[in-house]
């Protein structure tokens, strides 16, 4: 092992391995190797540009026990930045240290290691590099010990239940309501960002951390020190970007449902509410509305005229916001051009095929920058150019019909390698050209993202889950790990995306107990796929706005009298609670805090709260306790000890440190208000 200091980093070099560790940030470390001899260049989600920090490299040798009683010397280095120190010993395990406390190290259980004499011939190395048959790249992994008692949050979107990550198998690859943001927070005080977009998988084991990436040129992760999540989030933003200012205008309701499909739809919508005296925020245009996909334009038998559309609605104070899709039909006027000048997606074998729902279809390659332009053009002039304020960038992972990663190929590489990064180059084909042409904050609905999207303006939502309280109490363990993943920008389809009989009255109770936890998150937003299927089609084409079928109303008085009622409780609640929701979104955009909380992110010393996820805090204030079962009409709830809790049903006071029961009938849930 040969050690140097070159440029402010610590370099090694061991059987043609090049490692580097810098500095990177406050109290941060970014980790690097390369069997090619030099690095891409690729910073990935490290975008931000950080203060120049000294960090203090130091040559040391150790003894090292060889045997039969012998003690030989052996070379170390190390490198300090703030809290946070990196050491390589002579086989070039890398040791991470908090404050001189071990927080994290790689695994090695091979010749020569120090790490365990008693399975040294397990020839098993920190950091394996394996030759991919015929191409020049390599599978990776990497591993580390576990850490007994640790606890991991973050890492983006799972449709699972733990909110807490150790001991789960999560797949790094973008699916429909699967999100892959790679940073991890540790109870220890550490954070983690694998930097690498590759496809692969990362497993928290109980014996070893392993992070595989299937197909790559380099290993490249960042790692952070820190008191609690706070300090480490806001490490993490500072160098992958802060959430823009969220607008005051979008704070409230968005209406939504699949599908409007004529603009007098969206306009008897619009003025019923005002009617009601609801201000709805934005309304939004789903799938659809077009003649096949990717012509990216309203279809006009049913949109004769957008812009008197969007017109009428500015005037009553409502955003416009309409889906745009990544899948271009074959019978696209705009498929043909894409495909000759290579902005499509290709495939590796078979046919030139991506996606396959409604049409014969091929996604656009957003690393393209000659495809994000075409289609922003195609884009502005058919929606922006009307006054469209934001699009609603659906099916954003992309939607594969199969999803074989290694068939696929983008301008930028083998899928494999990068495709994890697509959601956030879809974002980038509308917020780069709009920010630059717009007089505000970019706001843009996705359903995906990757490390660092939180600065492209992205509201990031949940997907096509079911409408079932265990979905529910799915969601909420997303939004969680989401925020502490650096997305502050959530929301969910109230009530699920997929429901059977919006008249069956087990649909309608989680209904009402999703929208009160909708209230109390970033993003209050009516959508969802609504049953029976028996409104009948507007034509009988096979293409165009009107031959797909439509869900049920789906607007705040679509449910009974007695659900609009609370519905409309609860619409109230949101608005009075503006001023607060602003100074939260606020605070996302200076440090990175998320907007729904874990309970240890505001009280990391209260052991409890590391064990809880059936409830949360919105912001710093409000404590909120969600009905996740069918007739359940009360709820037991842990108020954090070192201050007291008032009710909001009844204003009586609790002291902290305790648990309590309390009422939940269905026009409320749970909420407490720290004194």
């Amino acid at each position: 092992m040969s050690f140097a200091k070159e440029n402010g980093a610590l370099v090694s070099y061991r059987n043609g391995e090049k490692l580097v560790i810098e500095p990177w940030g406050k109290d941060s470390l970014r980790v690097r190797a390369t069997k090619f001899g030099k690095f891409t260049g690729n910073d990935w989600a490290l975008t931000e540009k950080v203060p120049q920090t000294e960090a203090k490299i130091e040559f040391f040798e150790k003894d090292h026990w060889v045997g039969d009683g012998i003690i030989d010397k052996r070379e170390y280095a190390s490198i300090t930045n703030g809290r946070i120190r990196a050491e390589i010993n002579f086989v070039g395990i890398i040791s991470f240290f908090r404050d001189e406390k071990l927080i994290l190290r790689e695994y090695y259980r091979s010749y020569d290691g120090t790490i365990s004499q008693g399975s040294r011939c397990l020839k098993i190395v920190n950091r394996e590099w394996k030759g991919i048959i015929g191409g020049s790249d390599y599978k990776l992994n990497v591993k580390f010990d576990a850490n007994k008692g640790e606890k991991i949050f973050g890492m983006g979107q799972y449709q699972q239940q733990d909110l807490d990550l150790k001991g789960c198998v999560l797949e790094l690859a973008q699916r429909n309501s699967q999100i892959s943001v790679p940073f991890m927070t540790s109870s220890l005080g550490y954070g983690l960002l694998w930097n690498n977009p590759a496809v692969g998988r990362v497993t928290f084991g109980k014996n070893y951390t392993e992070w595989i990436a299937r197909s790559t040129k380099e290993m490249d992760y960042w790692i952070t020190a820190g008191d609690g999540p706070k300090q480490i989030l806001e490490n993490y933003t500072s160098v992958t970007g802060h959430a823009p200012t969220f607008p005051e205008n979008l704070m409230g309701l968005w209406q939504c449902k699949l599908r409007y499909r004529t603009q007098d739809e969206v306009l008897e919508v619009a003025r019923a509410y005002k009617k009601e005296g609801i201000k709805i925020d934005q309304i939004v245009i789903d799938f659809f509305h077009w003649t096949v996909q990717g012509d990216w334009k309203f279809d006009k038998t049913y949109w004769p005229d957008p812009k008197a559309m969007v017109d009428e609605l500015h005037s009553m104070g409502i955003k416009v916001i309409v889906s745009v899709w990544p899948s271009v039909d074959r019978k696209s006027e705009n498929f043909y051009p894409m495909m000759e000048k290579g902005l499509l997606i290709k495939t590796e074998r078979g046919a030139d095929q991506t996606y396959d729902y409604q049409g014969d279809c091929v996604e656009i390659d957003p690393f393209n920058p000659e495809c994000r332009e075409y289609v922003w053009n195609v884009c502005k002039k058919n929606y922006y150019d009307f006054g469209i304020d934001a699009f609603w960038l659906d099916n954003s992972e992309p939607d594969y019909g199969v999803y074989d990663f290694e068939n696929y190929r983008y301008c930028a590489g083998p899928a494999l390698q990068v495709s994890n990064m697509y959601p956030q180059m879809y974002s980038r084909v509308f917020y780069d050209k709009m920010k630059d042409l717009g007089d505000g904050t970019v706001v843009n609905l996705l359903r995906c993202a990757w490390a660092g999207s939180q600065k492209y303006g992205n509201v990031v939502w949940s997907g096509d889950v079911p409408s079932t309280f265990q979905a529910f109490y799915e969601q909420v363990q997303c939004g969680l790990n989401m925020g502490l993943a650096g997305i502050p920008w959530w929301t969910t389809d109230i009530g699920g995306f997929m429901t059977d009989d919006v008249n069956d009255p087990d649909f309608r109770q989680l209904l009402i107990r999703w929208y009160q936890f909708a209230v109390y998150s970033a993003v209050l937003r009516m959508h969802g796929d609504r049953g029976p299927y028996n409104i009948p089609p507007l034509d009988n084409r096979d293409w165009g706005g009107g031959y797909l079928h439509t869900g049920q109303p789906n607007e705040l008085w679509s449910y009974g009298e007695d659900n609009y009622r609370i519905m409309k409780k609860y619409y109230d609640i949101r608005i009075e609670m503006h001023d607060y929701i602003k100074s939260l979104y606020d605070e996302a955009s200076t440090n990175g805090a998320p907007l729904i909380r874990t309970m240890f992110f505001e009280f990391p010393e209260d052991k409890k709260c590391w064990e809880l996820q059936d409830q949360y805090m919105f912001g710093g204030d409000y404590l909120v306790a969600p009905i996740f079962e069918l007739n359940k009409f009360e709820r037991e709830v842990y108020l954090p000890e070192g201050c007291s809790w008032t009710l909001t049903s009844t204003g009586e006071t609790y002291a902290g440190g305790q648990t309590v029961s309390v009422d939940a009938p269905i026009d409320y849930m749970p909420v407490f208000k720290k004194a």
